[in-house]
């Protein structure tokens, strides 16, 4: 579990230092979206570019959502709806229609 942490950290330590390669790393996410895992994937890269952006607390006050809600949003059995999505993604300073382009 240690070595997904440090994984995890660096991430975002990288998104956090530059804003273009968390763009690319969301659109990239999302172009896999329908891949196998491509889901859980996406959340994943979600759940890192909120980390950077200000974390759980800031993002899901931003997008007019409880923190937990967030978390169980951004977690590997996470299904959320697309209004979700969107505000989630609007509020790390990112449009989401950018995603696909």
């Amino acid at each position: 579990m240690a070595k997904e942490r440090l994984y995890d950290e660096v991430i975002v330590d990288a998104l956090r230092e530059d804003p273009a390669f968390a763009q690319a790393y969301l659109h990239q996410a999302f172009l896999d979206i329908d891949e196998d895992g491509g889901q859980e994937a996406f959340l994943l890269a979600l759940r890192h570019v909120v980390e950077a952006r200000g974390g759980m607390a800031t993002i899901a006050q931003k997008a007019g959502v409880s923190r937990e809600s967030l978390y169980r949003t951004l977690s590997p059995t996470g299904n959320p709806t697309l209004k979700t999505l969107r505000s989630v993604v609007h509020a790390t300073g990112f449009q989401f229609s950018v995603l696909a382009s």
